[in-house]
């Protein structure tokens, strides 16, 4: 082999260099030093192996064998033009629910090409600016498993780690702060226009630059919402300086149908997308953290919570929203494994964090037509319940079966539309921990769940196992789950594990 063929491989000449490094646990320092004690000549400085690692150099014949020679490689394997997969393309892991993918070769992944790329596949699958933003910042908590210390350090320096924290006292931040409330009837037309018309909404409050907020009266009466709203735009004040980079606070059923105009017939599949609307909604996400590290400050409602055992109900102690106390959990608890589904009928998500990985049963996205009608939060969408309700699951991931539990509850929002709060972890983590056989007792709860028809009593063998996490844990719903039976559920209905499948019973 020529240096000419290296020049045609320049790309994956250098992922193969850097993928086979890693796996050998090799720093670039050590493997220019290695590379010296063989011939000192050729061997490349480390700065250098970063440009022949990133595709930008090629290495001459002679400085390729001497890495080849470290390796232990002929040279053929660096040149070969049908090269190894699993050398080109090395496997990433994820972070919560989604898998990570590989951009190689990366010069077909550089940024200019991906600003063309990214915004024609959008236009052309129907997915609007606002969608992909709602997924890169899904992606973005659950990388970083929902923490965000800047923002909660903002938060506890305005708030000063009060709670509960009043009504009063929010007032007075914004007093503090410059930020003048004035109360609307209706909203003004150049605020009702921007929004979606299909279906009951109502405009809850909205913010007007520099530092006017403006809230309807009908939160006079909602004390918990009230205080959400100012604590949103005392964050935008604070993070933002108030620059009216902020959307509308609406509730109702028109609020969800945003992130799904797929549905919607009048969809231009040419229309362009507006990356202004990622702009927004991060900045509302970021508005939002901020908002719940207000008013319920991380090191205080952790104690709360140890207390309380995780009940959800906490929020009527604060005066603070059931969607907050959920949210939260999944920042501050000490356990990392949750997951949290805010879903509206029939099946659309609000908001979605899955921090310990377990699969969709629908998207955030679209609607999906054939979900899985086990799952506690879709049972709970289509029946009416005064209480909240837990549930222990089992579901392969992968191909291998774990246990969830979570909790779910119905609340109205302020439009009066009924919608569904889920707050959930993977219990294997905490059974792993604990020094238990965790695949043993997954297998086994699947297969007892299967021989009943898909829903069985938790075994007593299983019940001790899980009972025993749920004290380590200190999360009472997972006890109450316990008490009731198990069902196996998956993502899709036309996956069903069951044997019949759920849609072929009669």
């Amino acid at each position: 082999m020529t240096s000419a063929s290296a020049i045609r491989n320049a790309h994956f000449l250098g992922t193969k260099i850097r993928n086979l490094r890693k796996r050998n646990n090799l720093t670039m320092d050590d493997l220019s030093a290695r590379c010296v004690k063989i011939d000192a000549t050729s061997a490349p400085s480390v700065s250098y192996l970063s440009m022949i690692e990133r595709g930008k150099r090629h290495p001459s014949a002679k400085m390729l064998s001497n890495i080849a020679q470290v390796f232990q490689k002929d040279l053929s394997w660096f040149l070969d033009n049908v090269p190894d997969e699993a050398a080109i393309v090395p496997v990433k892991g994820n972070r919560g629910g989604m898998s990570g993918m590989s951009l190689e070769p990366g010069f077909l992944f550089s940024k200019d090409i991906l600003e063309n790329a990214i915004p024609e596949m959008l236009s052309q699958t129907g997915v609007s600016g606002r969608q992909f933003a709602h997924l890169l910042i899904r992606a973005h908590q659950e990388n970083n498993q929902n923490h965000f210390p800047e923002i909660e350090r903002a938060a506890e320096s305005v708030g000063h780690k009060q709670m509960p924290i009043s009504l009063d006292a929010l007032m007075g931040i914004c007093r503090t702060l410059g930020l003048d409330i004035k109360w609307f009837r209706k909203p003004p037309n150049s605020v009702a226009s921007s929004l979606s018309q299909n279906g009951q909404s109502v405009v809850r409050s909205f913010f007007e630059a520099p530092a006017t907020i403006y809230v309807n009266e009908l939160m006079r009466t909602q004390p918990a919402r009230l205080k959400y709203d100012l604590a949103l735009y005392i964050g935008h004040k604070v993070l933002h300086d108030g620059d009216g980079v902020k959307s509308v606070a609406v509730t109702g059923p028109a609020s969800v149908a945003n992130l799904d105009k797929r549905d919607s017939l009048d969809w231009d599949a040419s229309s362009a997308i507006d990356s202004q609307d990622i702009i927004h909604a991060w900045r509302d996400f970021e508005c939002s953290f901020f908002a719940a590290a207000l008013l319920c400050p991380k090191v205080p409602f952790r104690r709360l919570l140890e207390q309380k055992a995780h009940e959800v109900t906490i929020g009527d102690m604060l005066e603070v929203t059931a969607s907050v106390v959920m949210r939260r959990m999944t920042v501050v608890s000490s356990y990392p494994y949750w997951h949290y589904f805010d879903a509206y009928p029939p099946g659309r998500l609000l908001a979605v964090y899955r921090g310990n990985g377990i699969p969709l049963p629908w998207g955030n996205m679209r609607l999906v037509q054939d979900p899985c009608q086990h799952w506690s939060v879709f049972r709970m969408i289509n029946e009416s319940a005064n209480q909240s309700v837990s549930q222990v699951s089992v579901m392969d991931v992968g191909s291998e079966p774990r246990i969830f539990c979570c909790e779910s509850m119905h609340v109205n929002d302020m439009s009066g539309s009924s919608h569904v709060l889920c707050a959930g972890i993977d219990v294997m983590p905490a059974l792993e921990a604990q020094g238990s056989d965790a695949a043993g007792i997954a297998n086994s709860l699947k297969l007892a769940c299967d021989e009943s028809g898909g829903s069985v009593e938790i075994p007593p063998s299983i019940r001790k196992e899980l009972q025993q996490t749920a004290r380590l844990l200190n999360i009472e719903w997972l006890n109450r789950g316990l008490q009731k039976p198990a069902h196996m559920i998956c993502p899709r209905s036309g996956a069903c594990p069951r044997s019949p499948s759920c849609h072929c019973r009669v």
